[in-house]
């Protein structure tokens, strides 16, 4: 199977890691899983918990928060297909991490430019940030600004687009 990068978009709990995983089983040899997620609390603890509990014993887990880009050039040519589960989460870590908007686009481009160079093909799941109401404070428009930046940088490098309603994915780019 040749290289894909895969996108997937949509709501929160709108089936997005759930779709993911099917599409990643039609891939063969071996996958890794590249979470984003940190277990700052018991909730997330308990959510990152499922989701383990729900990928079946052949994914290699990688945990990142912040060095995605490094994360998968060190991995990439070794899998044959790596799930980051979500650039959500990863823009909320860096923007919790003290980085500002320059740096944070600079180093979305630099994914960007990683996963165009690793062997692996890549599912990239991220939330539709943009189509609530705006938020009400500095910090919350940047979160939401961002994250529609880099998604959309994604989409359009991306050899398919999901958009993901109530559990039903809708293919919105790609053949």
């Amino acid at each position: 199977m040749n290289k894909k990068i895969i996108f997937i978009t949509g709501g929160a709990r709108s089936g997005k890691s759930y779709f993911a995983q099917e599409l990643a089983q039609k891939f063969p040899g071996p996958k890794a899983y590249l979470a984003t997620a940190q277990a700052l609390d018991e909730e997330m603890a308990e959510r990152i918990r499922r989701h383990q509990e729900n990928r079946s014993a052949d994914w290699r887990t990688l945990e990142e928060p912040l060095e995605v880009p490094g994360c998968l050039e060190g991995h990439g040519d070794y899998f044959s297909l790596i799930l980051l589960d979500c650039l959500t989460l990863w823009t909320s870590n860096l923007m919790m991490a003290g980085w500002d908007e320059p740096k944070i686009l600079e180093e979305a481009d630099r994914f960007l430019i990683v996963c165009q160079r690793v062997k692996c093909s890549l599912i990239l799941i991220g939330n539709e940030v943009g189509m609530g109401i705006v938020p009400d404070n500095p910090q919350a428009r940047l979160f939401r600004d961002l994250g529609g930046l880099i998604q959309q940088k994604v989409a359009r490098a991306a050899d398919e687009v999901f958009f993901m309603v109530s559990g039903l994915p809708q293919k919105i780019k790609g053949a």
